[in-house]
C-alpha cells in the first residue's frame, strides 16, 4: 500500500476488522456493533494502513478477506480472546473467557441451551454465547469456537469428536397415531419451503411424494409444538419426541437413518482453557444421555 504503516495497532480497528470478517458486510458489522458504515470503512482503511497490508476485498456477494486478511483474523480473534479473559479477573487458573457455540436451531433450544447455562454458574469467570442460526456460522471466520454439526464432517482442517449419533421416530398427539394406526392416511407436520434441503424434508418429500404437510416450521422445536396441538405427525429427533409428555411415538414406518453429531473446533485453539472445558463438558453430556438420542 501506498501509505507508510503505522506501528501501533488501534484496538477498536481489531474490532471492526473482527465483526466486518464474521459477518462478511459492512452492514452486517455496523449492526452489530451499532455503528454506521462510513465509521466500518475507516476503521478498516486504517488497520490496513497500520498493518501496510489489504485485509479485505469486496466482492459482489460481499466482502471476502485475503491470506494477509484471514492471518489478521486468527491473530485478531486471540487478541478478543485475551482481551475477553483479562476482563474478567479472578483466580490465574480459573477457567474464564468467552466461548462461542454454534448448533443447529433445535438442538440448541431443545437441549444445548439448559445444559450450557450451568457453566457460567459453575464458573463465574465463563461467558457462553450460544448461536442458535439455521445457517451454520463459521469456525474459520471467527464467528464461533465450538461448531457441532450433523454428519461426519468432510472439512479436515478442524479437529472433530464425535459426540452421538441422532435418531428419529414419528411423533404426534395419541388421538392423531390412534387414527394413522388404524390405517388413516397420515398428515405431515414439515419444514417450510426456504428448508426444503434439510436432509429430513429432502428425505419426507422423496418418501411420502404428494402428502399433505399441514404445518410448516424451520425448526423441530416449533414442529413439535404443531404436533402437540394436533396439526398431525412429526418427524422428530427422540430427543425432542422423548421430551415431550403430550406426544406419543407412532408406529409408522419407515425413518430416516440416525445422523451422527461432531463438535469442531480450530486446530490452534486446542490448547486454549475455556474452549477445552466446554468441549469435555459437551462430551459428558452427550456421553451421559444417549439413551435420549438413540433407538
Amino acid at each position: 500500500m501506498a501509505e507508510k504503516k503505522r506501528t501501533e495497532v488501534d484496538w477498536q480497528d481489531i474490532r471492526v476488522f473482527l465483526a466486518l470478517g464474521r459477518h462478511g458486510s459492512l452492514s452486517g458489522a455496523a449492526r452489530a456493533l451499532s455503528v454506521n458504515h462510513a465509521t466500518i470503512a475507516r476503521r478498516i482503511q486504517s488497520l490496513e494502513a497500520t498493518l501496510g497490508e489489504k485485509l479485505v476485498e469486496r466482492r459482489p456477494e460481499g466482502y471476502i478477506l485475503t491470506p494477509a486478511g484471514t492471518r489478521t483474523l486468527a491473530a485478531a480473534g486471540d487478541m478478543e480472546a485475551a482481551v475477553h479473559t483479562l476482563g474478567r479477573g479472578g483466580e490465574d487458573d480459573a477457567i474464564k473467557g468467552l466461548v462461542r457455540v454454534n448448533a443447529p436451531p433445535a438442538l440448541s433450544l431443545g437441549f444445548l441451551a439448559e445444559r450450557l447455562a450451568t457453566l457460567p454458574v459453575s464458573h463465574p469467570g465463563l461467558d457462553i454465547d450460544l448461536a442458535t442460526d439455521l445457517r451454520p456460522v463459521s469456525l474459520e471466520r471467527r464467528e464461533a469456537d465450538i461448531a457441532i454439526r450433523l454428519g461426519r464432517p468432510t472439512d479436515g482442517g478442524f479437529i472433530a469428536r464425535r459426540l452421538g449419533s441422532m435418531a428419529y421416530g414419528w411423533y404426534g398427539a395419541p388421538a392423531i397415531c390412534e387414527r394413522v394406526e388404524a390405517g388413516g392416511d397420515p398428515v405431515f407436520v414439515g419444514f417450510d419451503e426456504v428448508n426444503t434441503d434439510i436432509p429430513e424434508a429432502v428425505w419426507l418429500a422423496r418418501t411420502y411424494p404428494g402428502a399433505r404437510i399441514a404445518f410448516k416450521a424451520n425448526n423441530h422445536v416449533a414442529q413439535a409444538a404443531a404436533a402437540r396441538a394436533g396439526a398431525g405427525l412429526a418427524l422428530l429427533p427422540h430427543y425432542i419426541g422423548r421430551g415431550e409428555p403430550a406426544l406419543r411415538q407412532c408406529r409408522l414406518e419407515p425413518v430416516p437413518e440416525p445422523r451422527e453429531i461432531y463438535v469442531l473446533t480450530r486446530g490452534q485453539d486446542r490448547n486454549n482453557p475455556a474452549i477445552r472445558f466446554v468441549v469435555d463438558h459437551l462430551l459428558r453430556v452427550f456421553a451421559d444421555e444417549r439413551t435420549l438420542f438413540e433407538n
